[in-house]
């Protein structure tokens, strides 16, 4: 939806603020996504990043010598893997912060795909990879209350097909007090009080 465009650049406040506290973090570490450790994280973000700006931009995507797990993207320099992420970040912040971006079709990966998806996606990247890096490293994450109804609202919708895509894990199941955020951590797969 066009009005997630404005939710883009403080999710991704966020999500940077993370990564700028990673310096001496633990990259073998595990996170909330069982089939990720930290390095894997930081690839998977390094992979697909340039594939959603392709999108955003409704341009070709990035031509690409292997899949993600054979990729080594985060290399033996953190520092440089975690500024890169950042660079990545702030040009999907270029892109999805504009609501023209969010209108009309794209594609992702050679699929036809509404440009709202893709700016799901992005706004996904940020919050719930953000959380779990938070996790990992034991960094504090918040959640603006605009940004969690948001979430939650997209893991409502799409949660059926992510699941089917493998993007996101079978609901868990959260307490009756949960907050919004919590129910769209549940939502995607995620155990709101995972810790390592």
């Amino acid at each position: 939806m066009p009005e997630h465009a404005a939710l883009i650049a403080p999710a991704a406040a966020k999500f940077t603020a993370v990564l700028r506290g990673m310096g001496e973090a633990d990259l073998t570490a595990r996170t909330p996504c069982t089939e990720y450790d930290v390095r894997a994280l930081l690839n998977h973000l390094l992979y697909w990043g340039p594939w959603l700006e392709a999108a955003g931009r409704k341009a070709p995507p990035p031509e690409v010598s292997s899949g993600e797990a054979e990729a080594d993207l985060v290399g033996a320099d953190r520092l440089s893997a975690i500024g890169a992420i950042e660079e990545q970040t702030a040009r999907l912040v270029d892109v999805f912060g504009a609501p023209e971006t969010w209108q009309g079709q794209t594609t992702f990966g050679g699929q036809p795909m509404p440009a709202s998806m893709a700016g799901y996606m992005v706004l996904d990247e940020f919050v719930f990879h953000g959380w779990d890096l938070a996790r990992a490293t034991g960094a504090e994450f918040t959640v603006a209350p605009e940004v969690a109804d948001a979430v939650y609202a997209i893991a409502l919708e799409i949660g059926d097909q992510a699941r089917a895509m493998k993007v996101y894990g079978e609901e868990v199941p959260v307490a009756e007090g949960a907050t919004t955020f919590e129910r769209a951590l549940g939502a995607t797969g995620r155990n709101p009080g995972w810790t390592p």
